[in-house]
């Protein structure tokens, strides 16, 4: 009988999305970045007590975890469709970038990810390995783009395909960082441009 009432009480605390609450942690992290992210910050804009959080996330480092994968599930996600319904190699190689571009010009500027890997990874070995692992995936869907075109032709067999995707993410990070300088999206959109043009 006691189990039963725990289990009825559980139920009863836990009413909210764990998805939804986790993404709009992700929002404030985004935002703010970890450190200057207060527990207040998260409370009051996930909406939720912070028995809940600590309860069904851990604390704010496990959260802020927790928001990573969550980010690099949305950006997975977005990626693989505009790789999917691309005519081309080099067409979904560019609307990748066009992508990262356009979400990380929107509020909050920049990426996730890059922000994280400046703020954090000198100083938390756990964060520099997932932001590490994030990068690395990313190169190795370029990678794979890049040795499809080849395959096919559309892509010059004479330039090394891994190198390659990996000129191609530096560029890609580079690019999140620059958004949130002053740089305007013509200039930016001129970098994508011309780092696309190694793969001709």
């Amino acid at each position: 009988m006691e189990k039963i009432a725990r289990e009825v009480i559980m139920a009863r605390s836990k009413e909210f999305d764990e998805q939804v609450v986790l993404r709009k942690a992700m929002d404030v992290f985004w935002a703010q970045g970890y450190e200057k992210t207060s527990m207040q910050d998260l409370v009051d804009r996930m909406g939720i007590h912070r028995r809940s959080i600590y309860d069904t996330f851990g604390d704010k480092h496990s959260l802020f975890v927790a928001a990573l994968a969550e980010y690099e599930r949305f950006i997975t996600n977005e990626m693989e469709q505009i790789i999917g319904r691309s005519p081309s190699v080099k067409r979904a190689i560019r609307d990748v970038f066009l992508f990262i571009l356009e979400s990380a010009m929107d509020n909050p500027k920049g990426c996730l990810s890059v922000n994280t890997a400046v703020e954090l990874s000198l100083l938390d070995t756990k964060i520099d390995e997932i932001v590490s692992d994030m990068f690395r995936k990313t190169e190795v869907m370029l990678q794979q783009l890049i040795e499809h075109g080849q395959s096919t032709g559309e892509v010059s067999s004479s330039i090394h395909a891994k190198q390659t995707a990996s000129f191609l993410h530096n560029n890609l990070v580079g690019l999140r960082v620059l958004v949130k300088t002053d740089y305007d999206q013509e200039e930016l959109e001129s970098i994508i441009n011309l780092a696309v043009r190694v793969l001709d």
